[in-house]
């Protein structure tokens, strides 16, 4: 499940998303310049091959380490998008382009948003979406939403197999795995695993945090709650009723793996990317297209003890046993961002400084205590800690 927000105003377009997948799913950020391809050349995509453009942009993505596609991600031209599950009356069909497939198509071969809403809905009415989605259930899988934006707006993109919707943004809009865009809300929603997805009500949760927001820091704050002071855990879905997601139900399972926001102006495009889950315990740092950073081994679905994503996982899951913890730790948080929202470093600066914040913190972490969360949650992530072969850091 996830949440993505965008508010347009004059000359500035404000994005932001939480990509919410199994918890040991790890997301990377993954820098491809622009190339340039042979006539008739053709693409492997995550299950099927379709032609390729004679050209692709450079792009950023933020996407699960297994999958060709992206969750999140950036191009040059200044193009954001964020992709959300939706759940549809529609047949899923067992092959097909991935939404995060189409996500990533866009940008690489669009350079406004309105030309990457025409690339996703080209390719949907030509090769269709479908195939699997999940990790820990690959065979997974729904249909899907798009806020597309850039310096000169946003559209909101809602799919249901080969059928597809759009319209302009005004305002704040913010989409979480429900369809919104009449009539194809009407005809083809799937209300029961929308509300076992608690979509409606983290939308407007965030739908409110959107309309107040002024600046990216505020776009932060919405990734971040809660819905409260701590993550309050439901037997049928964990702690999914925010847009901060985490896993520990007994039904839905799922987990912010990776958050963005973007701060979009003419000549002036700014992007904050954590590269880590849990924006509640994660530094946003500053990124761009065009300045691909080293930051370690690509992660995978256990810990390898040297990937960034894998480093903060320990920090992570031994600071949500305890809300004090989390408390203190958010707190020194938002004071490195504060500094860095005023004067953005350049983000090797950044990274190298939320590493030396992160190995601090984890030391800081490390002391036992007591895991406040409900039964059934601890024994969910009991288990999901000894596949990534973080069983040490249960209570």
């Amino acid at each position: 499940m996830c949440d993505t927000a965008v508010v347009v105003e004059r000359g500035r377009v404000l994005f932001a998303k939480n990509s919410d997948r199994d918890p040991n799913e790890a997301q990377l950020l993954d820098w491809e310049p622009r190339r340039a391809h042979p006539a008739g050349a053709t693409l492997r995509c995550t299950w099927v091959e379709i032609p390729q453009a004679r050209e692709t942009h450079a792009v950023l993505l933020s996407r699960p380490f297994w999958m060709w596609g992206a969750e999140i991600g950036a191009n040059e031209h200044g193009v954001v998008i964020g992709n959300e599950a939706v759940f549809t009356r529609q047949p899923y069909a067992k092959a097909g382009l991935t939404g995060m497939d189409l996500l990533r198509l866009a940008l690489e071969r669009a350079a406004t948003a309105e030309a990457a809403v025409a690339v996703i809905a080209e390719l949907l009415e030509s090769v269709g979406q479908g195939g699997g989605c999940g990790h820990e259930h690959r065979g997974f899988t729904y249909h899907n939403s798009y806020l597309v934006a850039d310096p000169g707006g946003a559209f909101v993109l809602e799919t249901a197999g080969r059928r597809w919707a759009a319209e302009r943004v005004l305002g704040a809009r913010t989409i979480s795995n429900a369809l919104t865009l009449e009539p194809l809300a009407r005809e083809e929603s799937d209300r029961l695993r929308g509300f076992a997805a608690s979509a409606r009500r983290r939308r407007r949760c965030t739908q409110v945090h959107a309309e107040q927001a002024r600046d990216a820091s505020d776009l932060m704050d919405l990734l971040r709650d809660h819905d409260g002071q701590r993550p309050a855990y439901s037997w049928l879905n964990g702690a999914l009723r925010a847009p901060c997601a985490h896993a520990g139900g007994l039904v839905v399972n799922t987990q912010t793996t990776a958050s963005w926001v973007s701060e979009l102006a003419p000549g002036c495009v700014q992007h904050w990317a954590t590269a880590t889950a849990a924006p509640c315990t994660s530094l946003f740092k500053p990124v761009a297209v065009g300045e691909p950073l080293a930051l370690g081994p690509a992660p995978a679905d256990r810990d390898d003890g040297a990937s960034l994503w894998w480093r903060h996982e320990r920090l992570h899951r031994r600071v949500l046993r305890d809300p004090r913890l989390c408390r203190e730790l958010l707190a020194e948080i938002h004071a490195v961002e504060s500094r860095w929202l005023c004067e953005p470093p350049a983000p090797a600066d950044a990274f190298a400084e939320a590493d030396a914040f992160l190995e601090d913190w984890t030391k800081r972490a490390a002391a036992p205590c007591r895991d406040r969360r409900p039964v059934w949650a601890r024994r969910y992530w009991r288990e999901r800690n000894r596949r990534a072969g973080l069983a040490e850091t249960s209570a």
